[in-house]
């Protein structure tokens, strides 16, 4: 997809925030500065529409980025954060959950994940609470410029085993760096939007 117009449209705390105007929508879920920002701002061109961060756990909103005015990237905030209160990721947990449990629009999330360690307990929890709601899940495994080619595929295997992928789930290995995965990231989406 040849992205146009990319926007912030609002950073969201509660479903009396959310965009109104009924667009699907792609959420992005994932630890701390897994790369989440990096993932939208390579699909759509752009440097730093969404920001990206050294420091892990600023994102604390819903933000709804409106892409090409057609669909919405939600991304929710980063899990596995320690030095956030515990108070404040309770709250974080609620207003995710509230988003995930009631959104109408949403089609489809990404769920983040490094390929080159093997899923958290923090991404497995994350993994079976969306399908829990019966979520289509398509997990991008980042950072893939990093893994060496002939050690791909294992990594691949190994993430699909520790989530204990459903077999209509899709494993999307992804460069930030490079664009490698960025065309398959698009023909995914479209099933979606």
């Amino acid at each position: 997809m040849k992205v146009n117009n990319a926007e912030i449209v609002i950073s969201a705390v509660s479903q009396k925030q959310y965009p109104g105007d009924r667009l699907p929508e792609i959420a992005l879920a994932g630890r701390s500065n897994v790369g989440k920002s990096s993932f939208i701002n390579k699909l759509i061109n752009r440097k730093n529409l969404a920001r990206t961060s050294s420091k892990p756990g600023k994102t604390q909103t819903l933000n709804f980025y409106k892409i090409n005015d057609v669909f919405y990237f939600v991304d929710v905030p980063g899990y596995g954060y320690a030095k956030v209160s515990k108070k404040e990721r309770e709250k974080w947990g609620v207003m995710m959950e509230e988003y995930f449990e009631t959104r109408e629009t949403l089609k489809a999330v990404l769920l983040i994940t490094d390929i080159r360690h093997e899923p958290t307990n923090d991404d497995i929890q994350m993994y079976h609470f969306l399908k829990h709601y019966d979520l289509r899940v398509i997990i991008v495994a980042t950072k893939l410029d990093k893994v060496p080619k002939n050690k791909r595929a294992s990594h691949v295997k190994r993430t699909k085993k520790a989530l204990e992928m459903d077999e209509e789930d899709h494993l999307l290995p992804f460069s930030s760096e490079t664009g490698e995965g960025k065309e398959e990231a698009w023909r995914l989406l479209s099933q979606y939007i």
